[in-house]
């Protein structure tokens, strides 16, 4: 398995739980102090050596394509108007559009993840590896999740899942969970992922969350899978890989190290989200540190 320079990010959602916020501005743009949450995706992958990155999106979509864009001229008049106080900006804005190449595609097709995957399988040769990955949950970890996980790949040639371990029964009811031999602590060489199973149906603690390592193989049991559908329910590609594991080819559940994995497509997991990254913030932390505690004791006291 060769180090992925290409990522498919899925943005097609309405992100219907934040509504009437993402009538107008797709969930994937709500920002974590300064920058929308796709960003940091989108950086995370950079880092790991991506060139490539492949957004399937919507029509309630075109603000994503405009951030990674070049920056309109009146935006740029009017910074150079501010002198060269406002020089970072300029820098930080002009930077984000030579992040990668960025390649937009419009999702059609049945309701499902396995979708997104389909629409832009013609831009993955069949001897590529790539990411999949989403754009409203990640990992914050040393070393990223992606550069750990291509680690995993190259040392066991094998595709890869990111994965948390679970903490709570919630959990076992709202992720799929991985199924197989375990290697190391953390490592499982997969046998299937079981959905949803429940604590007592798990097997093992193992939560597939957030990303994919996946080889350019996979499309052709895309293709097999896509002819096959009957159109009843979603077209998922959990048993796709499914498909490919039976096959012999070898898939891993990884636990993500020294990491937090954070989920900002829920209200309240955005709220934590925000307090996290405003708190370790180097300008804002100290400051809002104060608040939080004054907020904290002024509570306790009116209880």
């Amino acid at each position: 398995m060769q180090r992925p320079t290409k990522a498919i990010i899925a943005a097609a959602g309405f992100g219907t739980r934040f509504l009437p916020q993402t009538k107008a501005m797709p969930k994937e743009m709500m920002p974590l102090i300064d920058k929308p949450i796709i960003q940091y995706v989108v950086e995370e992958l950079v880092a790991a050596g991506v060139k490539d990155i492949i957004i399937v999106g919507s029509s309630n979509k075109r603000s994503i394509e405009d951030h990674f864009d070049m920056p309109s001229e009146e935006l740029m008049a009017n910074l150079r108007a501010g002198g060269e106080k406002k020089q970072p900006f300029i820098d930080q804005i002009e930077a984000i559009s030579n992040l990668a190449n960025f390649i937009y595609i419009r999702q059609k097709g049945p309701y499902g993840n396995a979708t997104p995957l389909a629409c832009a399988a013609h831009l993955v040769g069949p001897d590529e590896s790539f990411y999949y990955t989403w754009a409203d949950d990640f990992f914050v970890a040393t070393p990223s999740r992606f550069v750990q996980m291509a680690d995993i790949a190259e040392r066991h040639n094998g595709a890869v899942l990111s994965c948390k371990k679970s903490t709570s029964d919630g959990e076992y009811a709202k992720y799929g969970y991985v199924a197989g031999e375990t290697m190391d602590d953390g490592l499982i060489h997969m046998s299937a992922v079981i959905e949803k199973p429940g604590r007592a149906g798990a097997p093992s603690d193992l939560a597939s969350v957030s990303s994919y390592l996946l080889p350019g193989s996979f499309f052709a049991y895309l293709e097999t899978a896509k002819e096959n559908f009957d159109g009843q329910g979603e077209f998922t590609f959990q048993p796709i890989m499914q498909m490919m594991i039976d096959d012999g080819h070898d898939f891993y559940g990884y636990e993500i190290k020294n990491g937090t994995f954070y989920d900002t497509g829920d209200k309240l997991e955005y709220l934590k989200t925000v307090i996290d990254f405003g708190l370790k913030h180097r300008q804002l932390g100290p400051a809002l540190r104060e608040h939080m505690l004054r907020r904290v004791d002024d509570t306790a006291t009116s209880e």
